[in-house]
């Protein structure tokens, strides 16, 4: 017998799932924000969480919690809005789970099960910030980050890889070798672009010394594996760079899938820097070279989103990331993001905003004199507007 306080927490859940989301009053010419988030722990299934059956769970006490839904990968699948988002259950272990919908901004339901994915080794524990990546050769591939302990006496090292999977449908995936970068000892935040360089897949890495740390790593790489079956990496140029005092200062990884337009390949990234409050986590942009895709044609300064209001509350907070966003045909950008390590949001743009965003913004002129005399530049220009008005 089902527990009658199901009933009751379903129709609440239903209402949940099927709630508009409108845009906000948040203006910047770039992007427009919504007013509620697209996924969060409340919803995931009921039936994912509790024990549904009176006799055993006279209570209707949460079995399996879940503590947050954030990070997610999209990709657009048969004409619906497909996120694979990284799900954390109370045990803090993650877990990928596809939600979908046929709107990009609201109505995502998760499909019946999350998704098993195949281990390549007993001794991975974690895995999570999935990569989708609409491939020429056929496949979609997921790249994702897979974290083992360091095995030393210190719990919280770690060592973090890129995992990689392919399937077609999101449901079925086959589990290939993890990547490989014989220069770099730990890789996070790695994306796959859609299409060969050279004949070779190409991949952006993160290079880094340390779990946390970057160490020597410069920024985002660039490197191409003959095989993605095996792949490996064996030198990786830098693409967009740290840089001191500047959003990336600590650090700074691919997000999004770079998208491809007629003026360069455009990525969604995102950049830390260290705050006497702890790391803060902002997102940004940049183009590269359609043939050369490990040169910077564009890189506005300054962040694309930071975290607002209620966004900078959460378990890791004052933090936003993406790793997932959609342009449809029609030139409609969604961009998925996650605030806090907590829940999933949606920004909507355009790729021609996106670009004029990127190609229009001045860059980052490092110094403060610089930065003074850039923004005197553009009110000298208003002034002499308005005085001829």
């Amino acid at each position: 017998m089902i527990h009658p306080r199901y009933e009751m927490m379903n129709e609440q859940q239903e209402m949940l799932l099927s709630r508009p989301n409108k845009k906000s009053s948040f203006y910047n010419g770039i992007y427009d924000r919504y007013e509620h988030p697209v996924l969060t722990r409340d919803h995931i299934p009921l039936y994912w969480r509790y024990d549904l059956d009176a006799e055993t769970n006279p209570h209707f006490e949460e079995r399996l919690g879940i503590n947050a839904v954030f990070n997610a990968g999209a990709i657009k699948l048969d004409g619906r809005y497909c996120l694979v988002a990284r799900v954390e259950g109370n045990d803090r272990k993650s877990f990928f789970a596809v939600a979908e919908s046929d709107d990009p901004t609201e109505g995502f339901r998760f499909r019946s099960h999350p998704i098993r994915m195949p281990v390549n080794a007993e001794d991975e524990t974690n895995v999570y910030d999935m990569r989708l990546t609409q491939h020429e050769d056929g496949w979609i591939y997921g790249v994702f980050c897979v974290e083992k302990s360091a095995g030393t006496a210190d719990l919280s090292d770690a060592v973090a890889s890129a995992g990689i999977a392919r399937t077609k449908d999101l449901a079925n995936w086959e589990r290939l070798p993890d990547l490989i970068t014989l220069r770099s000892p730990q890789q996070r935040n790695v994306t796959l672009l859609p299409e060969f360089v050279d004949g070779k897949y190409a991949f952006y890495t993160r290079p880094m010394d340390g779990f946390i740390e970057t160490g020597s790593g410069g920024g985002i790489g660039f490197g191409l594996a003959d095989d993605i079956t095996h792949a490996v990496i064996d030198e990786e140029r830098m693409t967009s760079i740290r840089r001191y005092h500047t959003i990336t200062e600590s650090k700074n990884g691919a997000g999004a899938t770079p998208i491809k337009t007629d003026r360069g390949w455009l990525h969604i990234a995102h950049g830390v820097r260290n705050t006497a409050a702890g790391l803060r986590y902002v997102i940004y942009c940049f183009v590269t070279d359609l043939k050369e895709p490990w040169k910077v044609i564009a890189e506005p300064g300054g962040y694309l989103i930071a975290p607002q209001k209620g966004e900078r509350v959460g378990d890791v907070s004052n933090v936003v990331f993406t790793n997932g966003a959609i342009a449809d045909d029609n030139g409609d950008l969604y961009i998925y993001y996650a605030s806090s390590d907590t829940r999933l949001h949606v920004a909507s743009s355009t790729v021609d905003r996106l670009l004029d965003y990127a190609f229009g913004c001045p860059a980052d002129a490092l110094r403060t004199a610089k930065c003074v005399e850039q923004r005197c530049e553009l009110i000298d220009r208003n002034l002499g507007l308005l005085m001829d008005k």
